[in-house]
């Protein structure tokens, strides 16, 4: 009896893998940043803690909104073609037949086995070829706003969590070295690990991540240090 091969690949990840990076990675950027320049412009130790639980919490609620209108808007515009294409199936089956069997001459297939797979596959499921074929629409990949909205609160909350333990482990002179430090080797690890989940080279996303972190904290600090000053 054969087995049935099962084979395994990255494209069910990158909805979920995208929108978990993007929020541990701002959550890190974001609150080590505003947390610098807090701390740059000479604010006392509570007031540095403060500062990044209140960029914690709000962060986390701003990519959650703004993830699910994002997604949502997808969604709606794939359930308005879904519904246009169901609309024109009922009204030209046989013209909705030949588009599909075009698609799939335009692909390789010679006309009349191409004609066969259109006739085959629309008899078992008319729509989901049509949505496959023609709208580039799968199941693997369609918007899931909750889901995107969710991993982008919750990976945002623990990459700003990072900064905030080293902020909350450290004081005075040394908070800010340390706290630069730790947020950097966290977004290469971030970067890292993204980059071998989805397949891409770790080494380059690790120090394209690090390099724009960097970038930002420093700019940053040097707003607080400057305000802090004229102050």
């Amino acid at each position: 009896m054969a087995t049935r091969h099962r084979e395994w690949h990255r494209t069910d990840r990158i909805g979920w893998l995208r929108a978990a990076v993007l929020g541990a990675n701002d959550g890190i950027v974001s609150t080590a940043s505003l947390i610098l320049g807090v701390a740059a412009a000479d604010a006392t130790h509570g007031n540095v803690m403060v500062a990044g639980i209140a960029g914690l919490v709000a962060g986390a609620m701003s990519m959650a909104a703004g993830e699910y209108v994002s997604v949502r808007s997808q969604a709606d515009s794939e359930q308005a073609a879904l519904s246009l294409e169901r609309a024109e199936l009922a009204a030209d089956d046989q013209g909705e037949r030949r588009e599909l069997a075009a698609i799939y001459v335009g692909r390789g297939l010679d006309p009349v086995l191409a004609k066969q797979v259109a006739q085959q596959l629309m008899a078992h499921d008319a729509l989901g070829a049509h949505a496959r074929d023609e709208l580039g629409l799968s199941e693997t990949l369609s918007a899931r706003p909750i889901q995107a909205a969710l991993a982008s609160a919750a990976s945002f909350a623990v990459g700003a969590a990072m900064p905030l333990l080293a902020v909350a482990a450290v004081s005075g002179s040394s908070l800010i070295p340390v706290v630069s430090g730790t947020s950097l080797v966290f977004l290469a690890i971030l970067g890292g690990l993204a980059a071998h989940v989805g397949g891409a080279s770790v080494m380059t996303a690790a120090t394209r991540v690090t390099f724009w972190g960097a970038l930002a904290m420093a700019l940053t600090a040097g707003v607080g240090a400057l305000f802090g000053v004229a102050a």
